[in-house]
């Protein structure tokens, strides 16, 4: 068992949906629909190139980083032999797709409707940055916040990446 990046992003993303529940509601018609849950769509690539998919990690925010690999591990290899449940689909609050699987470092991800936001995670590399006036190299991938300007303006978009960059920047074993 292997961690990989992904579940860290999506811990990081459901603490931001915590501190800005207004990026985990959805529309319906004219209504705004507060959601207490947060319940996370991963994108899934099929195989052979035949679309994608989106099963929901239920109450994403009660998960530590290892139940969020187990349930992305699972969740994905289901998709992919097409042994999902109608239910394990549906009611999605906010959706991340990581783009970064296939190397992409940027990209600009479409909402899943009705929800008013999608975040994208690139390809993680090693860049050279300046730190303290020193040339260091660290680890870094790109976010890309898909928003509905209906309810959420650029401000708040803004610091809601800053808060999943925070989060990600400053983990503790804790949430292992």
């Amino acid at each position: 068992f292997s961690l990989t990046f992904l579940p860290f992003v999506v811990r990081a993303a459901a603490e931001a949906l915590r501190a800005f529940p207004i990026v985990n509601a959805s529309i319906d018609g004219n209504n705004v629909i507060y959601h207490n849950e947060i319940n996370l769509g991963i994108a899934v690539a099929l195989d052979g190139g035949s679309g994608l998919i989106v099963p929901i990690i239920r109450n994403a925010d009660e998960k530590n980083v290892v139940g969020l690999q187990r349930s992305i591990v699972d969740l994905a290899a289901r998709a992919r032999s097409r042994q999902l449940k109608p239910d394990e689909v549906a009611g999605g609050t906010f959706s991340i797709t990581n783009f970064g699987s296939f190397g992409s470092i940027f990209a600009t991800p479409v909402i899943n409707q009705p929800q008013v936001a999608i975040l994208g995670v690139g390809a993680v590399e090693k860049t050279p940055v300046v730190i303290d006036d020193a040339i260091a190299i660290r680890s870094i991938a790109h976010l890309a916040l898909t928003f509905d300007h209906r309810l959420i303006d650029g401000a708040l978009a803004d610091q809601f990446v800053s808060k999943v960059k925070t989060v990600l920047e400053n983990y503790s074993e804790s949430i292992l």
